[in-house]
């Protein structure tokens, strides 16, 4: 009794089996891999109804097992179209992925690209635009007569000329980080040791910075790239880690340029889906350049970055 139910219920199970599957194939525009698969559900389906009316009627063993062995057949010939017609359907689908991936790649440098013209063409309007005015304004104050002047207007005079002064050098220093001079002519190392050099960051971190570069030199987007990327991590250390040293090491590796930063900081949750803009940045540019990132950090554990650019 329970065998007869079981037949029973296998031979509803390949039927529904086949009936959803028939249902699809206008869904999946009348692939043959899906027809295939939808044939192959239906002689198994058969296949099973034979065996449950053998079984109930007693027909002969030798016919039973002829038309199965046919059917076998026929089933096995379906499923091989299906494997062949699917295995394209994934190599289109991994092509469609491939493109889709160096699309999105495309995309992000061109952003880049149009955001580093975009600095290029600011820093050359501070440094020849208002560069010159403040330099004519400070010599004008320089070439004021201080002697017959009363003292009151005299130090008002002197923080006028100090604050001109001032306003001289922050418009270099925003000039020289929107386009670093120092990374157009001299590369990467030199570049970030200048950034470090002119920042208040070494009065209250210690920062070793180590390097295999030399005097080598990069593709610009590869140079600009990794430099702002490390400005940032360095940034994001001074204003909310709390550390007390950071650790770079810049390294050719023949085929890859190798940045890793680390630094003693509080650390944090280092979920994807918990970075802050400033990172996320730096995903997004590392995979622009169809380079490797691995972010790890955790509370009290400080953070550490490892970055691979293909070069």
């Amino acid at each position: 009794m329970e065998l007869k139910i079981a037949l029973i219920f296998s031979v509803v199970v390949q039927f529904v089996a086949f009936i959803i599957t028939i249902s699809l194939i206008p869904k999946t525009r009348f692939n043959i891999a899906w027809i295939s698969i939808s044939i192959g559900f239906l002689l198994m389906a058969f296949r099973r109804l034979i065996e449950a009316l053998s079984y109930f009627r007693e027909m002969p063993n030798d016919s039973i097992t002829l038309l199965n062995s046919w059917i076998a057949v026929v089933i096995s010939v379906a499923m091989l179209l299906s494997s062949i017609y699917i295995r394209k359907i994934f190599k289109v689908l991994n092509l469609m992925h491939q493109l889709r991936k160096e699309s999105e790649a495309k995309l992000l440098s061109a952003i880049i690209a149009t955001e580093e013209k975009e600095r290029k063409h600011f820093s050359k309007e501070l440094h020849d635009g208002l560069g010159p005015v403040l330099s004519s304004a400070k010599m004008t104050i320089s070439a004021l007569n201080k002697v017959n002047i009363e003292k009151q207007n005299r130090e008002l005079l002197d923080k006028v000329e100090k604050l001109v002064d001032n306003a001289i050098l922050t418009t270099k220093e925003i000039s020289n980080h929107l386009t670093p001079h120092v990374l157009e002519r001299y590369g990467l190392k030199k570049a970030i040791d200048n950034f470090i050099r002119n920042t208040t960051i070494q009065e209250a971190i210690q920062i070793n910075i180590s390097s295999n570069l030399e005097k080598r030199r990069y593709t610009e987007s590869v140079e600009v790239v990794l430099f702002r990327i490390c400005c940032e991590l360095i940034i994001n250390t001074q204003k909310h880690a709390f550390a007390t040293k950071i650790s770079i090491e810049l390294n050719d590796n023949n085929e890859l340029l190798e940045l890793k930063y680390s630094d003693n900081g509080i650390g944090f949750e280092s979920k994807h889906e918990k970075y802050g803009m400033g990172l996320t940045n730096i995903v997004s540019r590392v995979k622009a350049l169809n380079g490797s990132i691995e972010l790890t950090s955790s509370p009290n554990k400080g953070f550490y970055a490892s970055i691979e650019l293909p070069v």
